[in-house]
């Protein structure tokens, strides 16, 4: 009997491979791991829920039951693999079961990067990182409502997510403060004119910001959870979020003697250090880069599905666009390589932000771009820009 493929993951990274794959072949057999109960969900809209009015159980999409028969895969659920096997290609799970496999994927994701603070509220920090983190988020801010309270939410971290979920916050009728030790919103995705109207729009609907401070101290009190920065202030608030970053899964990888730097390294075709392991999606560095987005992971899956399948395939990437989802201040960003070397020309009116980063060695080749309020408008335009 023919090992399956067996793919460790029931994220969009997992589930995508998956749909990719039952394109190309609908007989080829794959398992599906699932350390929590598998059930196909956007992570994506985990931010931006709480405008929309969804509860945990609403976000759920598919059951993992109704996965199984749309993918025509097994999948494990609640089920958590303690060791990968190279050699003798199987992945052990806890409880003493083992899972053999002809081609194993690391679809694992990642795990918020949790902040190292003193204080006895540190427990109440909280992170929404899946399905399980956003029920028990709801349920907090829940409480929150019924009491009656202040409704001050605490936010660490000004980046992508942070800003997401204070803009949700405010649709919800909290009141978030946003923190964060870098000099301004999204400082590594925006040109400083876009983080600028971008906390404004923000400040605009209610949110406030710290910059150049990190909480240092979390306590309970009688009136909530007392905050102390590192700048010497201090403020009181009812909820406290983490938004700091993310950190690929890399533990079991590591722990099996595959090459591991920030995340499972892997070449152009998704392969790591073994020949029979993959990885894609969160967990995985792809040409010295992790990618946390949606679209750079559809182009893994279609890549991979195609080199499972007999036909080898180098992932390639478009310009691909991230839309932050802030509606008091629409915007579209397409950062540039980390290590370009350029430069930001921004034009600025009242209803809308247009800026191109170009490189500096050939102005005329774009790198990257951001757009806000009715400027988003020219994704398409910018896009075709820096794909050429």
């Amino acid at each position: 009997m023919v090992s399956p493929i067996v793919i460790i993951g029931t994220g969009l990274a997992g589930y995508s491979l998956a749909k990719e794959l039952r394109k190309l072949d609908a007989t080829i057999p794959i398992v599906m791991i699932s350390r929590d109960a598998g059930d196909f969900y956007s992570k994506p809209m985990l931010s931006n829920a709480l405008c929309a009015k969804k509860s945990a159980a609403s976000l759920v999409l598919k059951s993992s039951v109704a996965m199984e028969e749309e993918l025509s895969v097994r999948i494990l659920s609640h089920t958590q693999v303690v060791k990968i096997d190279l050699q003798a290609h199987c992945v052990h799970l806890e409880g003493g079961g083992n899972q053999f496999y002809s081609t194993l994927v690391l679809a694992m994701g990642a795990d918020p990067i949790r902040p190292v603070l003193e204080g006895n509220g540190v427990d109440s920090v909280l992170s929404v990182n899946d399905l399980g983190d956003f029920s028990l988020f709801e349920k907090s801010l829940a409480e929150l409502e019924a009491r009656n309270t202040s409704r001050n939410v605490l936010i660490l971290g000004a980046g992508l997510i942070g800003c997401e979920f204070a803009n949700d916050l405010l649709a919800r009728g909290f009141n978030p403060t946003v923190v964060d030790v870098a000099n301004r919103v999204l400082e590594r995705l925006l040109p400083p004119q876009a983080s600028r109207r971008l906390q404004t729009r923000l400040e605009n609907a209610g949110a406030a910001f710290r910059f150049k401070a990190a909480v240092v101290s979390v306590n309970r009190s009688a009136a909530g959870l007392a905050v102390e920065f590192s700048d010497g202030t201090a403020m009181r608030c009812d909820l406290i979020m983490s938004a700091i970053g993310l950190k690929p899964r890399i533990g079991l990888a590591a722990q099996a003697g595959l090459e591991v730097q920030c995340g499972i390294v892997t070449d152009g075709k998704l392969m790591t250090s073994d020949p029979r392991v993959f990885a894609i999606g969160d967990c995985a560095e792809v040409g010295c880069s992790v990618l946390p987005f949606v679209m750079p992971i559809m182009f893994q899956c279609r890549a991979l599905a195609a080199t499972l399948t007999g036909t080898p395939t180098v992932v390639k990437y478009p310009a691909m666009p991230v839309t932050v989802k802030t509606p008091a201040c629409p915007t579209v960003v397409c950062p540039p390589p980390s290590r370009a070397e350029g430069a930001w020309e921004v034009l600025e009116a009242d209803d809308g932000l247009e800026a191109l980063f170009s490189d500096s060695t050939s102005p005329d080749r774009a790198l990257g771009f951001a757009l806000q309020e009715k400027s988003v408008l020219k994704r398409q335009q910018m896009a075709a820009r820096v794909a050429t």
